[in-house]
């Protein structure tokens, strides 16, 4: 008896490695494209591309004859996929924070610039001086519609790589001010 129990499943096994395993493949497959409608290509592209990689091994799998390896590649593609569409839910959440914090943070830079601008003209700075930060604040301007677009679209790794640095050039741009009008008041008081 005991025998025949092995038998009959060495023959499960056996059968159960005798075709390729189609099933497993499309789930994979329809793991994968899920994850890619979830953004993983963007937002969980190591993971993403470690479950194609392991979609693409079954396949060649089941071509070389080896049902069981296709088997095994199979499911872990599929789990691969899985965990890829979690972390592009999670990333795409954490990149749309950054894009809206990016975005808000360059709309306040830029009125303090245009404030900046306000105080300068009122404290007599030449206009040649004032000319380089009003140039920056159209660019900025320019480049904040642009970023407000995109977050609309839902490009949130491209709002915060192009408003990266923006920061930096606005506040340079008051500084400047900043010494011009300290400069100006200093030439009034003598």
């Amino acid at each position: 008896m005991r025998r025949l129990w092995l038998l009959l499943c060495a023959l499960v096994v056996c059968a159960a490695c005798s075709e390729p395993p189609q099933k497993e493949i499309d789930r994979a497959q329809g793991a994968i494209d899920a994850a890619r409608a979830a953004g993983a290509e963007r937002y969980a592209s190591e993971t993403f591309t470690a479950a194609t990689t392991a979609l693409q091994q079954a396949h060649d799998a089941v071509q070389q004859g080896d049902y069981r390896l296709a088997l095994s590649r199979a499911l872990d593609a599929s789990e691969q996929a899985q965990d890829a569409a979690r972390q592009a839910a999670d990333g795409k959440a954490r990149a749309r924070s950054e894009a809206e914090s990016a975005v808000s943070t360059t709309a306040t830079g830029l009125h303090q610039l245009r404030s900046s601008m306000k105080s300068a003209e009122d404290a007599r700075v030449p206009p040649a001086q004032i000319t380089p930060a009003r140039l920056a604040a159209q660019r900025v301007d320019a480049a904040l519609q642009e970023a407000r677009a995109k977050l609309a679209k839902e490009l949130y790794l491209d709002v915060v790589s192009d408003l990266k640095g923006v920061q930096t050039q606005i506040q340079a741009q008051i500084t400047t001010l900043s010494e011009a009008i300290k400069a100006r008041g200093g030439r009034r008081r003598r």
